[in-house]
């Protein structure tokens, strides 16, 4: 199917149902869920893709759910979207406000969420008419905003013989029609550090009885991140930030333990791996010199998302199909987690910014309270993740065979 005849395809699908999209994200933007307990948000997606002729399976858990479109002998297409909603209150004055106090869909989830629905639809009726070389399987996956979701969709089988993934997130910083595209990584590593103090305590009028522990976290607080910026390669960008810092009640009194919590963020996938045993090596180093004990909690996230170089290749080609000449923009690598990675370390593919800010309007930065996007990107999303879909079984690329890079997405 040519680009033009695609097209058609899709405006015509789109025509008929993207209204019920539009109606389907405010529903779930209404009635956010957290992670792990998107119970409403799943059965509403099952009983849309029953509708559809679609059959879904539920993850055990009971929230997400895993769903196939198509059959043959091609190649096996996965395409996720991320269900769960944020613990913020919704801040915007608009119909479709949060009605679930302190959660709201604050990172585009629900649009993620309507989109490949939408897809599914889409390409269900192209099943339908004999037009789809192989298989799509759909991942409504629960838990991203908590790590462990990913982990759970490929625990039951999730990605077990896909050749290919794919996937996408709402940036408000690219405008609608356009998706923002990198190959290799394009998101940051992110895990969680807590470390605890501890040492003999006393009176300030006496540090030299003590351990000085204040003193001693102060230095560790400064010198560690310090530290790491000399031992690991700059390129990497290592970075470990404090979030939070408690020791002590009293002004004059040295307290006996106390407590330092943050993230480390890295761009590199060789330095994340190394990134615990360094960290350890170099707080053991620095709380011996002030005589205080110190124990580390390192809490593994998620790697970054590298995107495979023809996998990105894929996702442009269908960017061009659908959304047209010059819908494809450069994008860079964030500091920000997303455990769509977890994929990536199994299989190739790729993951996409998608547009939502209306053209000439105002950024609505993800993660506050105030987020909401142009809701004509759900049907560009749709337009290009069935393109994407398509792209990829009519191809019928498969590891190994490389298709020609874009140097400037490269």
């Amino acid at each position: 199917m040519r680009g033009r005849e695609l097209r058609g395809e899709l405006d015509a699908f789109l025509a008929e149902n993207e209204q019920e999209l539009v109606a389907f994200r405010r529903d779930l933007h209404m009635h956010p869920e957290l992670a792990f307990a998107e119970y409403r948000t799943t059965q509403k997606i099952a009983d849309r893709l029953t509708a559809a002729g679609l059959h879904s399976s539920v993850l055990p858990r009971g929230t997400g759910l895993i769903c196939e479109v198509g059959s043959g002998d091609g190649p096996t297409i996965a395409l996720r979207a991320d269900i769960d909603a944020l613990a913020l209150p919704d801040e915007k004055d608009v119909p479709y406000r949060s009605t679930v106090q302190g959660v709201c869909h604050a990172c585009g989830h629900d649009v993620h969420t309507t989109i490949l629905l939408g897809t599914s639809m889409f390409l269900a009726k192209q099943a339908r008419e004999g037009l789809l070389p192989g298989r799509v399987r759909l991942l409504f996956q629960p838990a991203e905003e908590l790590p462990g979701g990913a982990l759970e969709v490929m625990a039951h089988g999730g990605i077990s013989g896909v050749d290919r993934i794919f996937g996408l997130h709402c940036d408000p910083r690219v405008d609608v029609g356009q998706v923002g595209l990198k190959a290799g990584p394009i998101t940051s590593a992110c895990d969680k550090l807590a470390i605890r103090v501890s040492g003999p305590g006393g009176h300030t009028a006496r540090p030299h009885l003590t351990a000085d522990l204040v003193f001693a976290l102060a230095k560790i607080l400064t010198e560690l991140p310090a530290a790491l910026s000399r031992r690991v390669d700059p390129r990497s960008s290592l970075s470990l930030v404090w979030g939070r810092v408690e020791a002590g009640s009293a002004a004059n009194a040295i307290p006996d333990d106390g407590i330092a919590e943050g993230t480390v963020r890295c761009l590199d996938e060789a330095a994340w791996h190394a990134a615990p045993d360094l960290i350890k090596a170099l707080l053991e180093s620095v709380a011996s010199a002030y005589g205080v004990e110190a124990t580390m909690d390192y809490s593994r996230g998620v790697p970054p998302v590298v995107n495979d170089e023809e996998s990105v290749q894929m996702l442009a080609e269908a960017a061009e199909r659908a959304l047209g000449a010059g819908a494809v923009v450069p994008t860079q690598q964030s500091l920000g987690g997303e455990d769509f990675a977890w994929y990536l370390e199994s299989i190739p593919g790729a993951f996409a910014r998608l547009g939502t800010r209306s053209p000439g309007g105002l950024d609505h930065d993800i993660h506050q309270g105030t987020f909401d996007v142009d809701e004509s990107a759900i049907g560009h999303g749709v337009r290009f993740m069935a393109a994407t879909a398509l792209t990829a079984l009519w191809e019928g690329h498969r590891p190994g065979q490389v298709a020609e890079p874009l140097a400037e997405l490269i």
